[in-house]
């Protein structure tokens, strides 16, 4: 029994040994089946992952802001002027004589490059809405005629007048209608194109392709009609093709406590001319505060200017420090223009349906939902000058920066008036204008002369005690009446 017991009780250990086995094998099998299932969607897992990479990578990248695209792309201006496609008063420095020196791209998207380059040895920024100068649409007359020289530099003007006024968003009758005085096209060819209508001879079809591929660029628009009225938009200085030129600033910055870049702005002689007569140690430049002072006070001079300077007033949606510059006099400067609408357009563009007030929001722009007309009132309820307190004044003049001078009582007092400003909409809806949209202008006066003296007083204050100049003398303004 001894034997068989241990012959059995080894049968049972082998017995037991062989289902171990089995049960490492069963589990080795479910293992290996896992694992293959588990490296399987591994794999197709990375499969996507690398997949939806390449095609995020395609479409971020091919709006990628390269060196090489950009070059490309101005060598092409390049060939088509070499063609006789195009032409401009920057295209032969550009692709002949090389004196258009590329430095590198600054901005790419949906088509827009904004380029940044050297020209004749000074900095500006070439932009173009688009890409190509084929995307644009050609001028349709030319379509019906052989040559370009059948139409007259008096017929370059009515044809550039209409395409301005479409871009702007201002129909032939704003000017009888709003009260503009009776303006007529001439007006415009005064302003825009003086040399359209004194050349003797005809344009060329690639000067009339090139002025046409301009006038479809919103921007380009507003800042070649308006930068002989206004100091507060950036200059034109060429172009080519749908290329243009503008003058290089440094644009403003929200990270920036100052908002710009003050160490790199010159203005020994506005300090010169500050300091007068007021003793000998003149120092060279302000300080950094004193800056900001005469900087807020160009921002008021510029919300005046866009109000009232004009027959329409200027609306300005996308205020954020990004979108304005200054120069080395302190002036600011609008630098972006492409969300700026004159009062006819402010109107379409608010006019819509609604079930809230939040459905009339057109960014910075907002209007109110009449809930019984479930519609959006065209008139804009808050003004250039309450976002420009709420998004650059308050930062500015907020506590935190200003230290230990935060508790004297005229800081104390701009800071109030900075509050005040932000919180007090124009008012449009609830008060007649005279068309222009002015309403806001009238409401809206308290605030802005409490601003612009409390600035005057801190700068008067600044020179009383050594530390700076005299007080800004507000420029006078004459009225342009821009009537298209």
């Amino acid at each position: 029994m001894l034997p068989g017991g241990l012959i059995s009780g080894g049968g049972g250990r082998g017995g037991g040994g062989g289902g171990l086995c089995l049960l490492r094998w069963l589990g080795l099998r479910l293992w290996s089946r896992r694992g293959t299932l588990v490296f399987a969607l591994l794999w197709f897992g990375s499969w996507l992952f690398l997949n939806g990479l390449v095609l995020v990578h395609r479409s971020i990248l091919s709006d990628y802001c390269t060196d090489d695209k950009s070059k490309r792309i101005l060598q092409r201006l390049c060939l088509e002027f070499g063609e006789g496609s195009v032409t401009g008063d920057m295209c032969e420095d550009l692709c002949v004589l090389g004196l258009v020196e590329y430095k590198r791209c600054l901005y790419y998207e949906n088509g827009k490059k904004v380029i940044e380059a050297r020209w004749r040895g000074n900095p500006v920024i070439l932009k173009s809405k688009l890409e190509n100068f084929s995307s644009y649409e050609p001028l349709g007359i030319l379509d019906y005629q052989d040559t370009a020289e059948d139409l007259s530099p008096l017929d370059v003007v009515f044809y550039a007048t209409m395409e301005v006024r479409n871009s702007l968003g201002l129909a032939e009758d704003d000017d009888d209608e709003e009260g503009g005085g009776g303006g007529s096209n001439s007006s415009l060819a005064r302003l825009w194109g003086k040399k359209l209508k004194n050349r003797d001879k005809s344009y060329s079809r690639a000067e009339l392709a090139s002025l046409w591929s301009l006038l479809q660029q919103e921007e380009y628009t507003f800042l070649r009609v308006l930068q002989d009225l206004s100091t507060h938009v950036a200059k034109v200085l060429g172009s080519c093709g749908h290329f243009y030129a503008v003058e290089y600033l440094s644009a403003g910055h929200a990270w920036d406590q100052n908002i710009f870049s003050l160490e790199d702005v010159a203005v020994s002689g506005l300090q010169g001319q500050g300091q007068a007569g007021a003793g000998s140690g003149a120092r060279g430049r302000w300080t950094s505060r004193e800056m900001v002072h005469r900087i807020a006070l160009s921002f008021l001079d510029m919300v005046w200017h866009f109000d009232n300077d004009f027959t329409h007033k200027l609306h300005l949606c996308d205020i954020k420090p990004e979108n304005f510059a200054i120069r080395k006099d302190l002036t600011v400067v609008a630098i972006d223009v492409d969300m700026a609408f004159f009062e006819p357009k402010m109107r379409d563009i608010l006019d819509q349906n609604c079930s809230s007030d939040d459905d009339c929001n057109f960014f910075d722009c907002s209007s109110r939902c009449n809930l019984n007309k479930r519609r959006c009132s065209p008139r804009r309820r808050n003004s250039n000058l309450q976002v420009i307190c709420e998004k650059i004044f308050r930062p500015w003049f907020s506590p935190t920066l200003l230290g230990a001078k935060a508790g004297l009582p005229l800081q104390v007092e701009l800071q109030r008036a900075v509050q005040e400003c932000s919180e007090t909409e124009g008012g449009e809806d609830d008060k007649e204008d005279d068309g222009g949209g002015r309403g806001e202008a009238d409401k809206g006066g308290g605030v802005y002369q409490r601003l612009l003296n409390i600035l005057n007083r801190l700068l008067q204050e600044g020179a009383a005690s050594g530390e700076g100049g005299a007080a800004w003398e507000v420029k006078g303004h004459v009225h342009t009446a821009l009537n298209f």
